[in-house]
């Protein structure tokens, strides 16, 4: 047999290699069969010889040309629709070349004798030549036909395919990528149905950041086609490539779902509510899809997008595609996004949340569009909102600033093709919060923050603000070094953020809450609550705490519990009735104590409720927070727990830090290190404590001094002990930028970071600096001071 003059070749006769024979899904499909062990459904492909000879025949070719020499601007979407549907008309109307049509019927029998049925129910999947080259992604172009029996309907359905050479977006393409109409051939992938019970995609990268860490599943009821169209929002799993477990996961209500019929054919169906709102995989499912990813990757050499489907027949899995990944497979690694987020005033409203599916933020006019056919009404630099945006919708989505979609998850049609054109995206507004569609008035002024997933009601000043020249020049000008040791910044008054911010810290170690109770609200949490203003207090701890992240963003912001003693407590509006008479508050009920008293808990879990707004809501996922005062171990698991069942689960994004402020915490430190992923020392607590010392008391004034022996074998004791289970130890009081021994006592014992106050940054950043450079030279020597005192506990 002469491959080359073929109509028909088999997948197990074909290899990746081979694209320019069938293209580049037919020769995934042929490679996945040939030459993996992951569970590929069986079929056969036309060639791109096949689809020539059809052309040249029918006397389609010489036509086309014609037609196409009249499209002469397709960036004019009326006239790109004329002549596009004329031409497809035009192929499905030819008979096909008897030859031909003999091949594939000769194949679909064969195929039903390999088998074991008779008039077996396929996939006819189309396969484009130029396809999923690293350098010209035509994803998604041309067209899939589902669930289709009998010869002659597969034969029609070649055609169809044929044609889909010519929709919109394909046409659209090649013009904007120097590609001639006629050197693109189609092929068609002739493939066992699945019959899809659950099916979706796979990618070996983070769509968004490019981390390739991660495998990105997702997944919705029925079959696959509605998760590439964006009609579903699907579930979404994320699993460590090199544990090989599931880190994040999000269940969506899926309450759509495409089905095959019995007889051929397929047909939407609403989800019944419980299972709309179910898991579409089980946890061992997506740990096998993952494997199968792994291993895909590994035999291509890049990152790969995939789509799988399993089988309500048998739940057997199967992989249906895959296919090099187009935007970050071409991308240097240097250049991933990094997530910023976007800087905003305080007037802001939240119209509308999403999935943020291409990072970047826009403002402008927005343009509400429901029926397709007023796409041509859409204008150079408006903000595209649309129940979804339909693949036919490239050219109109290359003049938009910015895409918002009611519908979709990340992997969709046009979250991929937003992210390949570098528009700012969001998609799933229905899922998040309400349909775009309706929300967002056509014609109202919005901003996007696409890589946080939030639009908000007018043009944002701060989004477009720039610094003024003589501010960067004034901060370029001073050289800041570079340290080992995090110098993170303590703040108080939120309002100082921006101001502070500039600062060269590493983020925010100590972002005190209380300075928000009485600069802000003045009220008691529980009279707040009893008056029915809990809302008043969500929002204006959320807004004070998104001051200090959007200022410091991308870096990580540590935001302390609250931590009043009762005599404090006692003074906010309201006060009275809730709190106790202590003869000693410093060591009464505060910090950890309190939040999961059922006297006090309704005002923490609206201290939860706030954090939990400035992360989901507004996006800012440098938000970590820390636990005062924490006696026991038991205080620290029963309050990690009340926080995980509130939806605050520690994990690679999350942080929760413990104060460690009592000898309990350094004593006790291998049995903390199981609910807590670091600590900072709050040196002023813990010396107090250590030395039976009371900080507030003058007579005993003398004696109180952080740099005491006692207290140092307790924080080196304690660095031991958290580095052993790869846990972090900062530092929060001033102390170590009062005395520069304890800064050099502090970086030789290995402590991670180093918090102190805004005028001490600059200088605290120099000190940390000549205190490694000195460890160096110490090291290359061997001439360094040795230590005098034993500071072995």
């Amino acid at each position: 047999m002469n491959r080359e003059t073929a109509y028909v070749l088999w997948f197990d006769e074909l290899k990746r290699e081979d694209v320019n024979l069938v293209g580049g899904k037919s020769s995934s499909l042929g490679e996945l069969t040939s030459s993996t062990n992951v569970p590929v459904p069986y079929g056969f492909a036309t060639t791109a010889y096949g689809y020539r000879e059809f052309m040249k025949e029918t006397g389609l070719e010489d036509r086309i040309r014609q037609e196409l020499d009249s499209l002469d601007d397709v960036e004019n979407s009326a006239l790109l629709r004329e002549v596009c549907t004329k031409i497809r008309r035009m192929i499905c109307q030819e008979e096909m070349p008897v030859a031909l049509a003999e091949a594939i019927r000769k194949s679909y029998e064969e195929l039903g004798e390999k088998v074991g049925e008779k008039d077996p129910f396929v996939a006819v999947r189309s396969s484009a030549t130029a396809e999923d080259l690293p350098d010209a992604s035509f994803a998604g172009q041309q067209d899939t036909y589902l669930n289709v029996r009998g010869a002659d309907t597969i034969i029609e359905k070649v055609k169809e395919c044929y044609a889909s050479t010519f929709t919109d977006r394909a046409t659209y393409y090649r013009v904007k990528q120097g590609f001639d109409h006629m050197t693109v051939a189609l092929s068609a992938a002739v493939q066992m149905m699945v019959f899809s019970k659950s099916a979706g995609v796979m990618f070996t990268v983070d769509l968004v950041t490019g981390n390739d860490n991660n495998i990105l599943i997702e997944g919705s009821w029925g079959l696959g086609e509605y998760v590439v169209q964006g009609t579903v929002t699907p579930d979404n799993f994320r699993v460590d490539k090199q544990k090989m477990v599931i880190t994040d996961r999000m269940i969506n209500d899926k309450n759509v779902r495409l089905v095959r019929k019995a007889d051929g054919d397929c047909i939407e169906e609403i989800v019944p509510a419980d299972e709309a709102k179910q898991q579409v995989l089980s946890d061992e499912q997506v740990l096998e899809l993952a494997e199968y990813a792994k291993a895909i990757e590994k035999h291509y050499g890049c990152y790969m997008d995939m789509e799988w489907g399993v089988d309500e027949r048998n739940d057997k899995i199967w992989i249906l595609q895959a296919r090099p990944e187009t935007v970050w497979s071409r991308k240097d690694k240097s250049e991933k996004v990094e997530d910023t987020a976007v800087t905003t005033t305080t007037d802001r409203e939240i119209v509308v949340k999403g999935l943020p599916a291409s990072p970047g933020k826009a403002a402008g006019k927005a343009h509400v569009i429901i029926n397709p056919e007023d796409i041509d009404e859409f204008k150079e630099g408006e903000i595209l909102v649309t129940a979804m945006t339909a693949p036919d919708w490239v050219p109109a989505m290359k003049k938009a600033k910015a895409i918002v979609t009611d519908a979709g998850g990340m992997t969709c049609h046009a979250s991929i093709v937003s992210r390949e054109l570098g528009i700012p995206c969001i998609v799933g507004t229905k899922s998040r919060s309400h349909e775009a569609t309706t929300s967002i008035k056509d014609g109202q002024m919005i901003t996007v923050d696409a890589t946080n997933g939030i639009v908000y009601d007018g043009v944002l000043e701060d989004v477009v603000k720039t610094a003024a020249p003589q501010e960067q020049a004034v901060v370029a000008s001073e050289y800041i070094p570079v340290t080992g040791t995090k110098v993170y910044m303590n703040l108080g008054d939120p309002d100082l953020a921006e101001k502070y911010g500039v600062l060269p810290c590493d983020g925010i170690g100590l972002m005190r809450e209380e300075f928000i109770w009485t600069t802000f609200i003045h009220e008691h949490p529980l009279h707040l609550i009893e008056t029915g203003r809990s809302d008043f207090a969500v929002n204006t701890l959320a807004e004070g705490m998104r001051k200090v992240c959007q200022a410091l963003a991308p870096r990580q912001v540590v935001v302390r519990l609250s931590d009043f003693k009762s005599s404090e407590y006692r003074d906010l509006k309201g006060g009275d009735k809730y709190e106790p008479h202590e003869s000693s508050a410093l060591l009464g009920w505060r910090g950890a104590s309190r939040y999961y008293d059922p006297k006090y808990l309704p005002a923490f879990k609206l201290e939860l409720e706030a954090i939990k707004k400035v992360r989901n809501e507004y996006g800012f996922k440098n938000l970590q927070v820390m636990i005062p005062f924490c006696r026991t171990v038991e205080e620290a698991e029963l309050v990690t727990d009340l926080m995980a069942q509130e939806g605050l689960e520690r994990s690679k994004e999350f942080k929760i830090w413990l104060m460690a402020e009592i000898p309990s915490n350094i004593i006790l430190a291998d049995q903390f290190n199981k609910f807590v992923d670091g600590y900072s020392i709050g040196s002023n607590d813990l010396t107090m404590l250590v030395l039976g010392c009371d900080r507030d008391n003058e007579t005993v004034q003398h004696i109180y001094d952080e740099r005491n022996l006692a207290v140092r074998r307790a924080i080196r004791h304690l660095i031991e002990v958290a580095h052993k289970d790869g846990k972090t130890v900062s530092i929060c009081g001033q102390a170590p930028s009062v005395y520069p021994e304890l800064c050099e006592f502090l970086v030789k014992s290995g402590i991670d970071s180093i918090s102190v106050n805004p005028d001490a940054v600059k200088n605290t950043k120099k000190m940390v600096a000549q205190i490694e450079q000195r460890m160096m030279l110490d090291a290359l020597t061997g001439r360094g001071r040795q230590e005098v005192e034993d500071l072995e506990w």
